[in-house]
């Protein structure tokens, strides 16, 4: 490794520090995958030593843990940076976060890379388990609330079993999508897939989320 490659380690709060460390640790899994992501390969990539790590994370384990966290956290809140819509209704904003699961940065080749070797061992590691299954529950719940807010608005009741069974279907709609753009990006049109996802979404709720709102 040469030092160009090694992050610098900055020498700020704690939260700061802790957050370079998981930053290294996603580097070593991207290069090296999680076999190689060993504490002394993190330490030498993040330009600390190993005692340092464990001053922040007991072991390893716990490390590869908040990493997967991090992956699965920072994809939710990119889509929700979408929901920022100044004037957007309901339908809109459920759109627009479809749509930004299904296109850049969410839709990245290394981003996919990360969560299928975390997703593989997770049926392993109770760890691993644990955060995925807070990843996945944190982002249904996303969906569920917006699905609420749009049903609400089109004056439509709609019970917790409905609003979860809509939840799981979206996205079951949104995972398949997500994979095949990240596995072969070049063969769709650009937007193609956030297309689909939408339709197909417009579908499960027998809704049309792309005309305009009446205010």
């Amino acid at each position: 490794m040469t030092v160009s490659s090694r992050r610098k380690f900055r020498r700020e709060g704690e939260g700061r520090r802790r957050q370079d460390l998981i930053e290294a640790t996603l580097d070593c899994v991207a290069e090296k995958g999680l076999q190689g992501a060993t504490v002394r390969a993190i330490a030498l990539r993040a330009g600390v030593t190993g005692g340092l790590i464990r001053h922040y994370f007991p072991g390893k384990e716990e490390l590869l843990q908040a990493a997967y966290a991090t992956i699965v956290g920072r994809m939710t809140e990119q889509a929700k940076a979408a929901l920022a819509m100044e004037g957007a209704g309901p339908r809109r904003r459920l759109a627009a976060f479809v749509a930004a699961n299904l296109g850049p940065p969410v839709v990245d080749t290394r981003v996919f890379s990360l969560w299928a070797g975390f997703i593989g061992r997770a049926h392993s590691d109770p760890a691993l388990s644990v955060a995925h299954r807070e990843g996945y529950l944190g982002f249904r719940n996303e969906v569920e609330a917006l699905v609420a807010e749009v049903l609400e608005a089109e004056g439509r009741v709609a019970g917790k079993a409905e609003l979860r069974r809509h939840a799981i279907a979206i996205n079951g709609i949104i995972d398949g999508l997500w994979i095949e753009g990240c596995l072969a990006s070049d063969i769709f049109e650009p937007g193609e897939l956030a297309d689909i996802g939408i339709a197909t979404v417009e579908a499960q709720l027998g809704l049309n989320l792309r005309e305009e709102e009446k205010t």
